[in-house]
C-alpha cells in the first residue's frame, strides 16, 4: 500500500486525459450529432485523443517549470478553440474555418449577438486548466514533471499516430470519402473531431490559395458545356413582362417561410404578406441557400447564380475575382443600379465586393437619419429605413434595380415593447419566442413602404421581389419549434424548414401560387428575363423560375437537396409527401447533379475563372 501511495502522476497525461474527456463531454452536450450506432459512439469518444496527445504531449520532452508553462498554455489554448466552436455552434450549428476568422471588420457590430449565448457558465469550459493550475501550486499532489527519455517518447507519438489512423479508418467505414465530403462540416467533425477539423482547414485553405494560381481557362469549357446544357427556355408569356420597369428588390432578414399565413398566440403573423401574395406570384416551395457567408451569400447567390463557398463567405474571401453579376446586366441594358442597407459599409466586405459588382451606388449609413430613438438591435428600424429611402428612390434615374436589405428580424431579435405589434411566443427558447414580434414588424415595415412607394408614383412602374434571405432560428431550438408547429423536428422537417418567402409582384397580373421547387439561385436567371435580357450563355446554375421546364430541384450548401418528390439530407433519403425515409435508389438520380453543381461553382471562384470567360471567346 504504501509503494502505491509513493508513485506520482505525469501532469502531462493528467492534462491529455481531463482535455479529452472534456472535449467528448462537450461534443455530447453542446453539438447536435446524431449517433447512430456504438462504432459512431467509440469514434466521437476516441477522436479528440490523438491531437492532445500530439500537442500537449510535446510536454513530456521538457521538465519542471517549462512544462508546467507548456501544458497550463496549450491546454488554455485547445479549450479556447473548443469553446469558441461551441458558441458559435449554439445559433449556427456549424463549426468555425479560417476564412470565418478573416471576417474581423464585422465583429463590432456582432456585439448583441455575442452577448446572446454568453453565458456565465461557460467558465466550466476552461475547468480543467483550473484544475491543472491548482495541482501545480498544490504541494501535497503526487504529480511527477519528469522529462522523458527519447525512446519512451518515440513510443508515446507513434501510438498518437496510430491512434490518428485507426480513427479514421473507424470513421472511412461508416462515412467513405469523409475527406472528400468537405460541404457536410458536422459529419466531417463528428468523425475527426473538433481539433482535427482545424487542421484539416489548414490544409484546405492552403489548397484552395494555390487553385486561382494554377488556374487557367480550358478548365471552363466542362463547366460551360454543363451549365449549357442544364438551361431551360424561359417562359414565353413571362419574358419581357417587366421589360423597362424599375426592379425593387427586398431581401427579409431571417424570415423563414413557416410564419407565413400563421398565428402566435391567435395573433397574425405577417397579415400585410399574407394579403400581398394574393396579388402576386409566391412560390411556397422556395429555399435559402445559404452557409456560412449568411446574408452575403444571398447576395450573391442572386447578383451571380453561383453557389457559395461552404466555409466562410465570398465578400470576404474571393471579393477580388471577376463576375459577371446580375447589377451589370442590368446597367449594360440602361438600368440605374443601387443598394440601400443602413449599416456599415464595410460590414460583409459590401463596399468593396458593390464596386466589383458593378453597382453605381451603394446608400448606406451615412446616407440615414440615424439616431438612438430610430435604432435596435443592429441599427435602424425598418419603418425608418424604408420611409427614409423612397426620397433615394426618387432621385435615381429611371428605369432603376435597388435592392434593399431589411435589419429589425436579426438575431438576437431585440424589440422594444412599445413597437411589438403582437406578443412574444411562450416557450423554453427565448430567441423563438422574440422572433415573432421582430417579423411582424418587419411586415408592418413593408406594408409602410408599399403605400409609401404608390404615393410616391413608382408603385406601379416596378416590379417588386420580396424574399427571405436565410434562416432564423437554428436547429439548436428545434425543441421550441416542435412545440410551436406541433410536430417532431427530424431531419427531412429541418430541411423542410429551411423555405423561405418569395414573392414576385408585377403590375397587372393576377396573384398565384406556385409550388415548383426552387431557389435563390435562381433569381438571377428569373430577374433577367422578366427584364427581357437574355441570359442562355451566362454560366449560372439557376433556372427561370417561370420556365414551364423548370428542374424542381434545389441542392443546399451541405449537400442536401429537394426535389418535386424527395428530400435528401444527412445520408437519408425521405419522401416528400410522407417525411418518411426511403430507399436510398430514390435519391441516387439527383446525388450527382447535386456533387457536380456544388463542385463546380466552387472550382468557378477558387481558380477565379471567369476571368477568363472573355478570352475564350
Amino acid at each position: 500500500m504504501r509503494a502505491w501511495k509513493r508513485k506520482s502522476m505525469n501532469f502531462t497525461f493528467i492534462a491529455i486525459v481531463l482535455l479529452w474527456i472534456k472535449t467528448y463531454l462537450v461534443a455530447k452536450i453542446n453539438f447536435n450529432f446524431k449517433i447512430e450506432n456504438w462504432i459512431q459512439e467509440l469514434i466521437l469518444f476516441i477522436n479528440p485523443l490523438s491531437f492532445l496527445m500530439l500537442i500537449i504531449g510535446a510536454g513530456i520532452f521538457m521538465s519542471d517549470r517549462k512544462q508546467k508553462y507548456f501544458v497550463i498554455a496549450a491546454s488554455f489554448i485547445i479549450s479556447l478553440s473548443l469553446y469558441i466552436n461551441a458558441v458559435y455552434y449554439r445559433e449556427f450549428s456549424d463549426f468555425i474555418t479560417i476564412p470565418l476568422l478573416m471576417q474581423t471588420s464585422n465583429m463590432a457590430d456582432l456585439q448583441s449577438s455575442i452577448v446572446e449565448l454568453v453565458s456565465w457558465t461557460d467558465i466550466l469550459y476552461f475547468i480543467d486548466t483550473v484544475v491543472l493550475t491548482v495541482l501545480v501550486f498544490n504541494k501535497t499532489a503526487k504529480i511527477s514533471f519528469k522529462k522523458y527519455n527519447r525512446l519512451t517518447a518515440a513510443a508515446f507519438y507513434l501510438s498518437a499516430v496510430g491512434f490518428s489512423f485507426f480513427n479514421l479508418a473507424l470513421s472511412e467505414s461508416q462515412r467513405p470519402e469523409l475527406l472528400t465530403r468537405t460541404f457536410d462540416r458536422e459529419i466531417l467533425v463528428k468523425n475527426i473531431g473538433t481539433y482535427h477539423h482545424h487542421v484539416y482547414d489548414v490544409y484546405l485553405q492552403t489548397k484552395t490559395t494555390a487553385q486561382r494560381a494554377l488556374a487557367d481557362g480550358n478548365q471552363l469549357t466542362e463547366i460551360e458545356n454543363y451549365t449549357r446544357s442544364q438551361y431551360k427556355a424561359p417562359n414565353g408569356e413571362m419574358f419581357g413582362s417587366a421589360k423597362g420597369k424599375n426592379i425593387i428588390v427586398v431581401s427579409m432578414e431571417s424570415t423563414q417561410s413557416f410564419v407565413i399565413g400563421q398565428k402566435v398566440n391567435g395573433q397574425e403573423i405577417t397579415p400585410f404578406l399574407n394579403d400581398f401574395i394574393k396579388e402576386s406570384y409566391y412560390f411556397d416551395q422556395f429555399y435559402h441557400q445559404t452557409a456560412q457567408g449568411k446574408t452575403s451569400d444571398s447576395e450573391f447567390l442572386l447578383e451571380n447564380s453561383l453557389y457559395p463557398l461552404d466555409r466562410g463567405a465570398v465578400f470576404f474571401t474571393h471579393s477580388g475575382n471577376e463576375y459577371s453579376t446580375l447589377a451589370e446586366k442590368l446597367k449594360d441594358n440602361s438600368y440605374y443600379t443601387a443598394n440601400l442597407h443602413a449599416n456599415t459599409k464595410s460590414f460583409w466586405n459590401r463596399d468593396v465586393m458593390y464596386t466589383n459588382f458593378g453597382y453605381d451606388r451603394f446608400y448606406s449609413l451615412p446616407d440615414y437619419e440615424v439616431s438612438e430613438e430610430n435604432s435596435v438591435g443592429w441599427g435602424l428600424k425598418d419603418i425608418d429605413f424604408f420611409e427614409q429611402s423612397i426620397p433615394h428612390l426618387q432621385e435615381m434615374p429611371k428605369p432603376f434595380f435597388a435592392k434593399f436589405i431589411t435589419l429589425t428580424n436579426h438575431f438576437p431579435f431585440e424589440l422594444d415593447e412599445e413597437y411589438k405589434l403582437i406578443d412574444e411566443y411562450d416557450s423554453p427558447s427565448g430567441t423563438l419566442n422574440r422572433y415573432f414580434p421582430t417579423v411582424r414588424y418587419t411586415d408592418e415595415a413593408l406594408k409602410i413602404f408599399i403605400e409609401d412607394l404608390k404615393a410616391a408614383g413608382l408603385y406601379e412602374d416596378s416590379i417588386i421581389v420580396i424574399y427571405g434571405d436565410h434562416y432564423g432560428i437554428s436547429e439548436n431550438h428545434n425543441a421550441s419549434m416542435a412545440q410551436y408547429l406541433g410536430k417532431e423536428i427530424t431531419p427531412f422537417e429541418s430541411t423542410q424548414l429551411q423555405r423561405v418567402p418569395l414573392i414576385v409582384h408585377i403590375p397587372g397580373h393576377e396573384g398565384k401560387t406556385i409550388s415548383s421547387v426552387a431557389g435563390q439561385i435562381d433569381l438571377r436567371p428569373t430577374l433577367l428575363n422578366l427584364a427581357g435580357i437574355d441570359s442562355k450563355k451566362d454560366i449560372q446554375f439557376g433556372t427561370d423560375i417561370f420556365s414551364k421546364n423548370q428542374d424542381d430541384f434545389v441542392a443546399l450548401r451541405d449537400g442536401s437537396f429537394i426535389t418535386e418528390d424527395f428530400v435528401y439530407t444527412k445520408g437519408s433519403c425521405y419522401d416528400k409527401a410522407t417525411g418518411k425515409t426511403v430507399d436510398q435508389s430514390s435519391c441516387e438520380p439527383f446525388k450527382d447533379k447535386a456533387k457536380k453543381e456544388l463542385g463546380y461553382s466552387d472550382q468557378l471562384i477558387y481558380g477565379d475563372l471567369l476571368r477568363f470567360y472573355g478570352k475564350k471567346e
